[in-house]
């Protein structure tokens, strides 16, 4: 009897240990095969929206709201060099979760085939467009982005950035030209020129895979600009994780795993703190 209980018991354990392993893995955001099968599941309303930029222009992009009984912060999300993916729009549908209004836009709007966006191409096609986007087009999209969601009516005026690969780059970019940031989130994206860095006046996290050369060759000479100017540069470097280390969670023997695990956390926490969520 007593081993009849013993085996039940563990069978419990076994069965809460799964339970728990489960939730604690829906509090990192998809990985980039599981984007679609998240944003299927997901209880939280999403929805396509077109809003106005500078100089007439239209932009599409992806919203989610997080389920809160008052108003949220904004979170802008600059997608990678692939474009506006299913993956980043459900990067947006973990920052909801997380409490944040996320909104995404589709910086390829109106530059693909017949007037279309990130949905009008390849990934080589995004690619080759992201490369030929104007610097100062894209300040003036996100700044569009930015003003769409937080007059929204669930909104308050609480602003970050968050950015991946390109988007990573764009996020560090877009904090020396746009004074009103509250926070910008890099993740293995370049650090602008040091010249640059002077009017940068929201705290920035960076965070890396220690196995990214190209781009953690940026790092230091940011840190120590920053440093001399008296500004926020917080960062983080993940050894064994390499590029891309958010979307790719199963590479690289577990070091991608391990990087998200500590860096969305990090992220989150960076953001509630800068955001003024308690």
């Amino acid at each position: 009897m007593r081993m009849k209980r013993l085996v039940a018991l563990l069978a419990v354990v076994a069965v809460q240990l799964t339970i728990v392993k489960a939730a604690q893995a829906q509090e990192l955001p998809a990985s980039g095969d599981e984007a679609v099968t998240r944003l299927d599941a997901s209880p939280r309303h999403g929805e396509w929206v077109k809003y106005a930029a500078a100089g007439g222009d239209s932009v599409l992009a992806w919203v989610v709201y997080p389920e809160r009984s008052d108003e949220a912060p904004v979170v802008v999300v600059i997608h990678e060099i692939y474009g506006l993916s299913d993956w980043i729009r459900a990067v947006a549908d973990q920052l909801a979760a997380e409490g944040f209004i996320a909104i995404a836009p589709d910086l390829l709007s109106g530059k693909g085939p017949d007037g279309g966006g990130s949905e009008s191409v390849d990934r080589q096609g995004a690619v080759a467009l992201v490369r030929g986007l104007d610097a100062g087009e894209v300040k003036l999209r996100i700044d569009g982005a930015a003003e769409y969601a937080v007059s929204l009516p669930a909104a308050r005026p609480a602003l970050a950035v968050i950015g991946f690969c390109w988007g990573g780059s764009t996020s560090f970019r877009y904090a020396t030209v746009q004074p009103d940031l509250e926070a910008a989130v890099v993740y293995y994206g370049s650090s602008p020129p040091n010249e640059a860095l002077v009017n940068v006046e929201a705290p920035v996290l960076g965070l890396y895979g220690g196995d990214d050369a190209r781009v953690n060759v940026t790092i230091l000479p940011a840190e120590d600009e920053m440093k001399r100017l008296g500004k926020r540069y917080e960062y983080e470097i993940y050894e064994g994780a390499g590029h891309g280390f958010l979307r790719q969670q199963a590479g690289r023997e577990g070091s991608n795993m391990r990087a998200t695990e500590r860096g969305w956390p990090r992220t989150v926490s960076f953001l509630r703190a800068e955001l003024g969520e308690r």
